[in-house]
């Protein structure tokens, strides 16, 4: 009579590179404590203090919400960065497209001149704008000889003039962040779809933005953000009475030496790009879901 010996399986043993990826996220850990997590804890301990006594204080926060001026800072803030960046991903939606689908010469020549305003720094390319925009610039120098207008338009110091050059300034993270997206749309998407009779702007409409929202996303909250934080640009370009969060921050640290509540401020401007941030990711992980369940549901 023969008996079957059964041996249980030897316990696995946890992998060595399962560990070692741990102490890989260790110097990025550290150095976002150090240098993003301990300087905000510090900022957020400033603004919970007394501006003359130094003693733990809401003072700051209620002069905040208080201040008509504080209030329409950072609604001019919100404003702009919002104008901003609509701006930014509508103008390099075309140009993303263009190169994520050029197969020829020119597409590094578009390329080339998409990225070309970051070799110049933004105080000089917001200079260049003020050149074009000031009152006796370029185009309403242009505007007057051929008589079209009889005074100078208001083209500077203004929400108009710091949207332009903000755009400038953004325009090429919007056209990166929109060339990887389109870039992993597949081609052959938009031919079955002119096979079966779309025109071409069809086809954009009803393939290639929806598969490309994610990226639209990403374009909007680069831009929002890095506008929200700018600060050469709406100081030349929107003069001393265009009064924005970065500005006043500026202003309460050089000239009222007020710490706290250029804290608060500071923390009210990262509150509001985390803010966006989160219910832009929040958008697109429920997109993503909903693509995804309604593919499930078609196979």
């Amino acid at each position: 009579m023969s008996t079957i010996s059964i041996t249980s399986p030897p316990a696995r043993t946890r992998p060595a590179a399962a560990s070692g990826g741990y102490f890989a996220l260790l110097p990025a850990s550290i150095t976002l404590i150090m240098f993003f997590a301990l300087p905000m804890g510090m900022m957020i301990g400033v603004s919970l203090s007394d501006p003359r006594t130094s003693a733990l204080s809401l003072a700051s926060y209620e002069r905040f919400l208080s201040d008509g001026i504080s209030l329409a800072g950072l609604g001019r803030t919100a404003l702009m960065s919002v104008l901003v960046a609509v701006s930014v991903t509508v103008l390099a939606y075309p140009v993303a497209y263009f190169l994520a689908r050029c197969r020829t010469r020119w597409r590094a020549l578009v390329f080339a001149l998409a990225l070309a305003p970051e070799l110049a720094g933004v105080v000089l390319r917001t200079y260049g704008w003020l050149i074009i925009l000031e009152d006796r610039g370029f185009i309403n120098d242009v505007l007057l000889s051929l008589g079209v207008i009889s005074s100078p338009l208001p083209l500077s110091k203004n929400l108009f003039a710091v949207v332009v050059g903000l755009t400038h300034v953004v325009l090429p993270f919007g056209i990166l962040s929109l060339t990887t997206s389109i870039q992993g749309i597949d081609e052959n998407l938009e031919r079955a779809a002119q096979m079966l009779g779309a025109s071409r702007l069809s086809v954009l409409r009803h393939v290639v933005l929806p598969l490309s929202l994610p990226g639209v996303v990403s374009s909007l909250l680069i831009a929002f953000t890095m506008a929200a934080s700018a600060y050469a640009t709406p100081v030349l370009l929107g003069g001393a009475g265009f009064k924005v969060l970065a500005t006043m921050i500026s202003e309460q640290v050089l000239f009222y030496i007020n710490w706290p509540f250029a804290a608060v401020m500071a923390n009210v401007l990262l509150v509001l790009m985390l803010a966006v941030s989160f219910f832009g990711v929040r958008f697109e992980a429920f997109y993503g879901r909903r693509r995804n369940g309604e593919s499930g549901g078609a196979a």
